[in-house]
């Protein structure tokens, strides 16, 4: 099975390749997950500075080509938001608050 759920048996390469699997990705920074600074509870879990990638004091990653996301692969995974926000209305995680 790909992604947590089983290929069809006749699922040929290309097919794979096309990558109609169903399920979404999420970014920080987006409407899902608004607060770019949460991105560093991710990096803190991951160890990312392992592989050679750093946050910038303004939660930006270092180098600049770097991408992180949150992806889940289900079927019924659907896009949302937090609704109108700007950074100050979006309440800080507490995880953060002392960062």
């Amino acid at each position: 099975s790909m992604w947590g759920y089983p290929d069809p048996l006749n699922t040929t390469m290309l097919e794979r390749f096309q990558a109609k699997y169903h399920g979404k990705r999420y970014s920080f920074g987006y409407p899902a997950c608004p607060r770019l600074d949460d991105q560093k509870i991710l990096f803190e879990l991951l160890q990312a500075e392992h592989i050679g990638v750093q946050l910038t004091d303004g939660f930006m990653m270092d180098p600049e080509a770097s991408v992180s996301a949150l992806v889940f692969h289900h079927p019924q995974a659907s896009y949302f938001s937090t609704g109108p926000h700007d950074n100050d209305s979006v309440p800080i995680n507490p995880r953060l608050a002392d960062a």
